[in-house]
């Protein structure tokens, strides 16, 4: 057996114990990351460490300590109810907002996980207080924040664009933008009703005796502000400077975070030590742990090993297919912008026989790449996860899993049924 089935097996293995035996699923992967690493790859502990995903711990790290910071000065209950006035308090168009927010920021440029890192916590402090599904509202953030993720001047669109144009193919940045924006504004609505989205219709917080807010939308603002003490104040600052340094500088989201998260430290020390304890450290140690496996898989071909096996069965709506699910399953667990530079160029090929539209075909696999950022184990799934207040984690988690497994074994099919088949392009 080669050591890239090997290594695809011991995933499994660790996918299994970690279910059955109830165990960090983060901390066997780097176990199992020593173990292939050291014995199938060759590689020393700096070739292991180097998929060891040290951005993505910042930015965890880094927005969910501003966020529980936010909690506890009530800076988030704050914002809560100005969502509320924002709809005149009807629930149920909340989790749309978060969407369209989301889904404007990476259309004019923003970074998805930086979109998903400034509204996930505001959107799922809202699910916690007004009993709202946390499945329901994280979707909605994340298939926002990809709804708009591959407009003409979005980072996805360019890499994507630019990749196209690199390897010659003939391509559409409208079609490209809008499939994804179609696509996942479909599924945003299916999880709208089957996770309790029709039951929010004709809830509003006056309705349902909420004294704080009460009365009209001018009482409600007043009321809100009357609550803006100088802690607020600083953090709401700091929330605008966040989304000003990740859009307008273009500067990480989790250095950004945390920086503005230690200045409000120092003037507010008691809030802060609430807050440190309210980091998702068991997430943290998740997610980085699979992902630094994910690398020594990477590091060792077994990706690049996957894809040339498929590109090699010469029938092409066959490898199609099987693209658009190979880069649909390495995403949930990798980088979707690296799984796109990767597989487009793989695909050229059987492009070039002249068999397979090229413009539905990078459609195909754009949207199969980043609509499974759900799942937890992706950046935008993982700040989710994180960000999500008061409830059972182990739970969250099982659930984020199985609705991000029902992504990828269904959208695929579906994108390469509507989008390769008919041979746009």
């Amino acid at each position: 057996m080669s050591a890239e089935l090997i290594s695809i097996l011991v995933l499994v293995v660790v996918f299994v114990i970690a279910t059955t035996r109830s165990i960090n699923m983060g901390a066997l992967a780097f176990a199992a990351a020593f173990g292939v690493g050291e014995l199938l790859a060759d590689l020393d502990a700096d070739g292991i460490f180097a998929g060891f995903p040290g951005d993505l711990f910042v930015v965890l790290v880094g927005v969910t300590y501003l966020f529980a910071i936010a909690r506890a000065n009530g800076t988030t209950d704050w914002l809560v109810h100005a969502a509320i006035r924002l709809v005149r308090g009807r629930i149920a168009l909340i989790p749309w907002v978060m969407f369209a927010i989301t889904g404007a920021l990476t259309a004019i440029g923003a970074v998805s996980p930086a979109a998903v890192a400034i509204v996930a916590p505001i959107a799922l402090s809202f699910a916690a207080r007004y009993g709202i599904s946390p499945l329901l509202m994280g979707a909605l953030v994340v298939h926002g924040a990809q709804a708009g993720g591959f407009s003409p001047i979005s980072i996805y669109g360019s890499i994507v664009n630019g990749v196209v144009e690199r390897e010659n193919l003939p391509g559409n940045e409208l079609v490209l933008f809008f499939a994804s924006l179609v696509v996942n504004l479909i599924i945003a609505a299916i999880v709208f009703v089957l996770f309790g989205g029709l039951k929010l219709k004709g809830r509003d917080l006056e309705s349902e005796g909420d004294g704080r807010t009460k009365g009209n939308g001018a009482g409600e603002l007043a009321a809100d502000a009357a609550n803006l003490t100088p802690a607020r104040t600083a953090t709401l600052t700091a929330l605008a400077a966040l989304v000003v340094a990740v859009l307008v500088f273009d500067l990480d989201a989790g250095l950004s975070a945390i920086t503005l998260a230690a200045i409000l430290s120092a003037f507010w020390p008691d809030a802060s030590r609430k807050a440190v304890t309210e980091v998702a450290w068991p997430t943290v140690l998740l997610i980085c742990g699979v992902l630094t496996y994910v690398g020594v898989l990477e590091e060792m071909g077994t990706i690049e090993y996957a894809g040339n096996a498929v590109g090699d069965i010469g029938v092409p709506l066959l490898a199609a297919v099987l693209l658009c699910y190979i880069a649909a399953i390495i995403s949930a667990f990798a980088s979707s912008v690296g799984i796109m530079g990767a597989l487009i160029p793989l695909a050229v090929p059987f492009l070039a026989q002249g068999e397979i539209g090229a413009v539905g075909m990078i459609a195909a696999l754009a949207v199969s790449a980043t609509v499974v950022d759900v799942s937890p184990f992706s950046t935008n799934g993982a700040l989710v996860l994180a960000a999500a207040p008061d409830v059972d984690r182990e739970r969250f988690f099982r659930q984020l899993m199985v609705y991000g497994g029902i992504v990828v074994a269904a959208v695929p099919a579906a994108v390469w049924l509507v989008m390769v088949v008919p041979g746009f392009g």
